[in-house]
């Protein structure tokens, strides 16, 4: 389950160059908060994410090399 979440969200990180927080990318893609921020964690530490900071929210944008 988590594999099929995870791929969803890096079809649409790419699909969308202007990167989502976690709260826009849950209502899309219906999937919980919790579990986005779960794959964000382990993109992040995978290096295939790109995280601007605006006010107190986190954009998340593609950044592998794919």
């Amino acid at each position: 389950m988590m594999e099929n979440n995870r791929e969803k969200i890096i079809r649409e990180l790419k699909r969308n160059t202007k990167g989502f927080t976690i709260s826009e990318l849950s209502k899309k893609l219906k999937i919980s908060r919790h579990n986005v921020s779960n794959c964000f964690a382990f993109l992040e530490g995978a290096r295939k994410v790109k995280i601007r900071q605006v006010g107190m929210a986190k954009i998340y944008f593609w950044g592998g090399n794919d």
